[in-house]
């Protein structure tokens, strides 16, 4: 199997990585055709002069770790080229541009796989497998939570397409996938204490969402952009007999008030430690399925859900109301 990867930034890199042992063969590139030579030349594998001459190389797939205003366009000739394709969240940098790539998609056989690792994560995975078993009673609240350690670079902020769109649109689809439910209203809201690029921007450095899904539990999704004692994500379902937690370990970067559970080891630093096991995962079942046929683990329409709960979100959040998903879906 020859794959190709567009993309050699951070996420990127460590794609790469995990490719090698998957694939016989990888060819990256870049916008940066020094930086795609410089992972290239680090894992022994090959490098393009640029996506054109990847696209032109013989591959049998594709996996796109570009900044998120290359992905739609890339998974589109990538499909166009019978290619089956992996690609980071989001498959588009806002709404109208997800349902004008998946209206593009229509019709393919060709099967898209979404970057949402968390679907990967053992945790996460362990409490989807808790709340089907029905070992949990019926389910009545879910928690989900990402704290990241710092906040992005402030040139990022003005396109990162806001809190709940950038990073609790993961939290969304986490809250989708553990319980199999839709979401169906929301009421969120944020604030500012950070650097003033958030306000500039319209955004928020700190956010919360309350989430009502088609049988009545109620999902609740924290994010900040502030949490210096490490990376931390987190989601909790709580039923009427018995709880599980995913991500709570000897990394976690928390303390009790008293005494209690106290985690003994380094605080995860960012994304690509905490899900170092779920990212080579989703990766893997990539793979199996280029190999083996099959149906993609995560298809584009995913990534539209959890995007009608993240613009439902940002609408409440600025206009301070709820707001269902039927308001924005289209």
């Amino acid at each position: 199997m020859r794959v190709g990867l567009a993309g050699a930034g951070r996420i990127g890199a460590a794609h790469a990585e995990t490719l090698r042992d998957l694939a016989d063969e990888v060819v990256i590139a870049d916008a940066d055709a020094g930086r795609a030579r410089e992972v290239a030349g680090k894992l022994g594998v090959e490098a393009a002069g640029g996506v054109d001459e990847l696209f032109s190389s013989g591959l049998d797939a594709m996996v796109v770790a570009t900044p998120t205003s290359a992905h739609a366009a890339l998974v589109i000739r990538a499909v166009e080229a019978g290619l089956p394709v992996f690609v980071e969240k989001p498959l588009a940098a806002d709404l109208d541009g997800t349902i004008q790539t998946l209206t593009a998609l229509r019709g393919s056989e060709v099967p898209v796989q979404i970057g949402f690792q968390r679907r990967f994560d053992p945790g996460h995975v362990a409490a989807r497998d808790a709340v089907r078993s029905g070992r949990l009673g019926w389910v009545h609240t879910v928690r989900s939570m990402t704290l990241d350690r710092v906040p992005p670079p402030d040139e990022y902020i003005p396109t990162s397409g806001g809190l709940f769109r950038d990073c609790s649109v993961h939290d969304f689809d986490a809250v989708r996938f553990v319980t199999g439910r839709a979401v169906t209203e929301v009421t969120a809201t944020g604030a500012n204490h950070g650097a003033g690029a958030f306000a500039e921007a319209g955004d928020v450095d700190t956010g919360s969402a309350t989430l009502m899904l088609d049988d009545g539990t109620i999902a609740v999704v924290s994010a900040t952009r502030y949490n210096a004692a490490g990376y931390d994500v987190r989601l909790e379902v709580l039923g009427s007999i018995a709880g599980v937690v995913a991500g709570l370990d000897d990394r976690t970067p928390l303390a009790p008030a008293g005494d209690g559970f106290r985690p003994s080891g380094p605080a995860h630093g960012g994304f690509l430690e905490r899900f170092a096991e779920a990212y080579a995962a989703e990766l893997r079942a990539f793979a199996d399925m280029v190999k083996g046929g099959g149906v993609s683990p995560c298809p584009p329409e995913e990534s539209l859900e959890a995007f009608y709960v993240a613009e439902a979100c940002e609408i409440s959040r600025r206009e301070r109301r709820t707001v269902t998903i039927e308001e924005v879906r289209r």
